[in-house]
């Protein structure tokens, strides 16, 4: 067996280790990972063990694995190679790594086992044709996950409709806020009103106050005629606010009313308009941070995250890049102008080691370069954007002595990440710090 750090010993002394061992299986899951007991009954059996056997979790668990599979008493077992039969019907050959595991009083307990492509031929013989079906619980809404945290997710946004609460959805660029927004709308009693949307971020103050709350005639140099503002438009329906944390403090007083009094006086106006509008926000920042920063209002924070909905970023799911790629491929094949049946191994090792740092967004980005640039059948590593195929040569960078704030040093850890390609040993380097120190300040801010 493979002998490990004593640290690595100390550090697991203080674990407990059934939930570390079920967190390293769904983390492992694209893997070809199985475990059997001393019986030799599947009891795991991964989905990366589904894709290269054909064989499914709910058909293999529970039941006598076949004899290629076996794991069986007698020492640490080598390499074998074992034939495969896909669903097609086409076999192929795998390598079979395992390790026999034992009980405490040293008796034999079953075994882990690990299944892998014998070669780069036999990988792509078990890449799927096109874009895996997705079930129920896959697609919600228009968003697509199979990860856990994301279930728990869609059940909030599925209780959260039922209600009237306002809601606020924060996640990195690109995670998919306004689909979450617009989920909530279209499972609420306002699905047959109006969803309106606003990035608070890209209009000027004086030009956000109008849109947002509208103008009479003759309020400014231009004011032609009136002009309803999109909580008026919005009446009975849906308003999503995107980039909340940017709107300037003197519209969050009047934001704070609507809510409030649901009514607003509009630019230049003398009078109150009465309406009806449930309001989803959105943020990348925490709006706590920004309150004690002085530059959002408590009492404002409070009335928007009464529902507060945290999208956990691609590279804390990694088992969805996979399904978020075919997904892509598949609207983009539907266009026929080139039609991808499957990806290069090594492209789709690059693609699944990557960070995104631009999430969703920058993945169907990715995909639709790849469509652009290439040709053929099949996606390849020289079909993807230049920063998937240069080593970047990044200097350290130590940070200044001189303390940074708060959004400064998350802003930096950011940079750091995105340059390095999501590395954290280099992003640790660039900012001079070790790594032990860069994973707590990441933990600090939720980087």
């Amino acid at each position: 067996m493979k002998q490990f750090p004593e640290s690595l010993s100390d550090w697991l002394r203080h674990q407990s280790l059934q939930p570390l061992f079920l967190k390293l299986l769904a983390l492992c899951d694209v893997a070809g990972l199985y475990i059997v007991d001393r019986d030799q009954q599947v009891v795991h059996w991964s989905r990366g063990a589904e894709q290269l056997t054909g064989l499914k979790a709910g058909d293999a668990t529970g039941k006598t694995c076949l004899p290629e599979y076996a794991i069986t008493e007698g020492g640490e077992h080598k390499k074998q190679l074992i034939k495969s039969s896909q669903a097609s019907g086409h076999k192929i050959e795998l390598e079979k790594l395992t390790q026999v595991l034992y009980d405490q009083d040293g008796v034999f307990a079953g075994g882990l086992g690990l299944l892998r492509p014998a070669s780069e031929q036999a990988a792509s013989a078990v890449l799927p044709k096109e874009a895996p079906a997705l079930d129920g619980k896959q697609s919600f809404q228009g968003l697509l996950s199979r990860s856990p945290a994301m279930q728990a997710v869609f059940q909030i946004i599925r209780n959260a409709a039922e209600t009237e609460a306002t809601v606020l959805v924060r996640g990195e660029s690109g995670s998919g806020k306004e689909l979450v927004a617009k989920a909530i709308h279209d499972l609420s009693v306002r699905r047959n009103a109006p969803f309106l949307a606003i990035n608070c971020a890209a209009l000027s103050s004086s030009l956000l106050d109008s849109e947002l709350f509208g103008h009479v005639r003759g309020a400014f140099t231009g004011a032609v005629k009136d002009h309803s503002g999109l909580f008026q438009r919005a009446h009975g329906g849906t308003l999503f606010l995107d980039e909340v944390a940017e709107l300037p403090l003197e519209l969050q007083a009047k934001l704070l009313r609507v809510i409030q009094e649901r009514n607003f006086i509009p630019v230049g106006g003398d009078r109150s308009i009465d309406v009806d509008v449930r309001i989803v926000a959105a943020t990348h920042r925490s709006l706590r941070e920004e309150v004690k920063l002085g530059r959002f209002r408590e009492d404002l924070m409070y009335r928007l995250r009464v529902v507060p909905i945290f999208i956990p970023p691609l590279r804390e799911r990694r088992e969805d890049i996979g399904l978020l790629i075919w997904h892509f491929i598949q609207l983009h094949n539907a266009d026929n102008f080139r039609k991808i049946e499957k990806i290069d191994p090594q492209a789709m090792r690059t693609l699944l080691d990557y960070s995104w740092p631009g999430n969703i967004r920058e993945l169907h980005n990715v995909v639709e370069y790849a469509f652009a640039v290439g040709r053929g059948t099949t996606l390849r590593c020289s079909e993807l954007p230049p920063e998937f195929r240069e080593q970047r040569n990044i200097e350290p960078q130590p940070m200044q002595n001189t303390p940074l704030s708060a959004d400064e040093e998350s802003a930096a850890i950011r940079q750091a990440l995105e340059q390095s390609n999501g590395r954290v040993n280099q992003a640790a380097r660039v900012l001079g710090m070790s790594r032990a120190t860069f994973w707590r300040k990441r933990k600090i801010y939720g980087v």
